[in-house]
């Protein structure tokens, strides 16, 4: 699915997965050295009920990549590459600012597959995932907002503008090393 995937973004995107469904452990890609490191484990008594990682090739506007969770019926692992259809985005803010999370379905699990919209997803489900992000840093002393559902339009929009935004690093990157 490497190629035709590739050629279907926004639509089909790679997610790399830092954090597993049902853990604990807030891990994070450190693009630097290029590795995933524990950053903490979650003071609340919360867990992850989705896999979460980022949108390959994108930065966002707080400077990371885009934020993405993936359901899928069991729980990969960190470092793990998922094809992922977005259905939707949660808007919400944190210490860093303005924070969209892509919601994507599992291409790979065949209990998703149905699935293209947001309206498509559990409206429970969608509860849960907003309540653990309302919650997760409450022990913390960071406030977090939690503003509400986008539709697949938003998310789809957001993907583009960091997918650009990505580029332009990227070339803005390529052309000082060839001056250096």
């Amino acid at each position: 699915m490497s190629e035709s995937s590739v050629q279907k973004f926004p639509r089909v995107v790679e997610v790399v997965v830092e954090i597993p469904s049902g853990s604990r452990n807030k891990y994070e890609f450190d693009e630097k050295s290029g590795v995933i490191r524990l950053d903490r484990v979650l003071s609340s008594a919360v867990f992850y009920n989705f896999d979460y990682g980022y949108v390959e090739d994108t930065r966002a506007a707080d400077g990371d990549h885009t934020d993405a969770m993936v359901l899928l019926e069991e729980p990969t692992f960190p470092g793990c590459h998922v094809w992922g259809r977005p259905v939707g985005g949660l808007r919400m803010h944190d210490e860093k600012g303005e924070d969209f999370k892509v919601l994507c379905v599992a291409i790979g699990d065949p209990l998703w597959e149905h699935a293209t919209r947001l309206k498509q997803v559990s409206p429970h489900r969608l509860r849960e995932i907003e309540h653990f992000f309302a919650t997760y840093k409450l022990l913390e002393d960071k406030r977090v907002e939690v503003f509400g559902w986008a539709d697949l339009n938003d998310a789809l929009t957001v993907l583009r503008v960091d997918r650009e935004r990505w580029k332009a690093e990227t070339k803005a990157s390529s052309q000082a090393h060839n001056r250096g």
